[in-house]
């Protein structure tokens, strides 16, 4: 599990790092060069901060991941150097992005982040692993085996893409920027037609989420189950709240995703009595529904004039990697429902 987590979590790393990937260029400076540059003028503690915290989560799952093969103290060392590894690789190659800056002070602070990570992982790593508290809740609650823990891993980042306030709720998939690449007319944008729509990408992603969710749970508690789809509403309003404004926290809770939401879960209630491959068979059709909503929603200007107050400043990267996680969510969840199962690991 935490091998899984680890990688995913170093994907992360490098997106924001070099998030939007377009505009590389060679610019003539030594590549190294930052690292003999003077103390910035404009780094603020904000930024100091966010850029050791960035790799802590790095270095903590690299240990628990590591030291089986390596030991506690050899995978806490390796952590250390591979995450400041990856920071020196990433700020690098920054130097090729005209929207990018390298700069030594970020680097030691990721360094110093992948250290704290490293060295929280040699105390309470272990917990992740064969014998630790959180292994054995994960026993416990959830089914065993590599194919449960690509589910959890896929729950976490669908959770991520939550904390976008600009996206739809519940919606992922979202490749309305290809199509405008191809030159494909929008749907015009009515406030009916767009209630209606918000209602079948919150039915659909509601439906969707919930049988992963459900796919994964050793003990069948349809009570834990509707607590766990209340997490992603409670990321949802704390995003707009700390994000956007505290005012606009629940500018989300709109008629058409009421009536979606009570639509998903009460479909979802009832999707929970099937056999596990119709359960997946239907989590996969309402995947692709909401999916294809989502692409065919038109822009709002009532949640656009929402937004108008959001002064993206230091999220500006986060919010594309929530954006591209949001983005590429169905295309490996639809993978993840067709791994074939055992039948002993499809219960009731």
């Amino acid at each position: 599990m935490a091998s899984y987590l680890a990688a995913a979590y170093a994907l992360l790393v490098v997106y924001a790092s070099l998030h939007p990937f377009a505009g590389w260029r060679d610019n003539g400076v030594p590549p190294f060069a930052f690292l003999e540059a003077a103390w910035p003028r404009y780094h603020t503690g904000f930024d100091l901060a966010a850029n050791v915290l960035a790799y802590v989560p790095l270095g903590f799952l690299l240990v628990p991941a590591l030291q089986a093969r390596l030991g506690v103290a050899a995978a806490a060392l390796v952590a250390a150097l591979a995450g400041a590894a990856l920071a020196l690789g990433l700020e690098t190659l920054q130097n090729f992005l005209p929207s990018r800056v390298p700069s030594n002070i970020d680097l030691a602070c990721n360094g110093i982040g992948a250290m704290i990570g490293a060295a929280a992982g040699m105390n309470w790593g272990r917990e992740l692993v064969d014998g630790g508290c959180l292994h054995r809740l994960r026993m416990r609650l959830v089914a065993p085996g590599h194919a449960a823990d690509f589910g959890l891993v896929l729950l976490g980042l669908w959770l991520l893409a939550q904390l976008n306030p600009e996206l739809l709720l519940f919606g992922t998939g979202d490749l309305r920027d290809l199509r405008a690449l191809l030159d494909l007319p929008a749907l015009p944008y009515s406030a009916e037609r767009f209630a209606v729509i918000e209602a079948g990408v919150a039915a659909g992603g509601t439906l969707a989420a919930g049988l992963v969710c459900w796919s994964l749970l050793r003990l069948r508690s349809r009570a834990l189950l509707a607590g766990m789809l209340l997490a992603p509403l409670a990321i949802k309003a704390f995003a707009d709240a700390v994000l956007v404004n505290a005012a606009q926290f629940a500018h989300w809770v709109t008629p058409g995703n009421a009536a979606g939401l009570a639509i998903g879960s009460a479909v979802l209630l009832a999707a929970t009595y099937l056999p596990p491959l119709a359960q997946r068979i239907v989590a996969a059709l309402a995947l692709l529904f909401a999916t294809a909503l989502v692409n065919l929603a038109p822009e709002n200007p009532y949640l656009t004039a929402a937004l108008a107050v959001w002064q993206q400043g230091h999220f500006l990267n986060f919010n594309g990697l929530t954006k591209l996680v949001s983005s590429l969510w169905p295309f490996a969840a639809l993978p993840y429902l067709m791994l074939p199962r055992p039948r002993t690991g499809e219960h009731e």
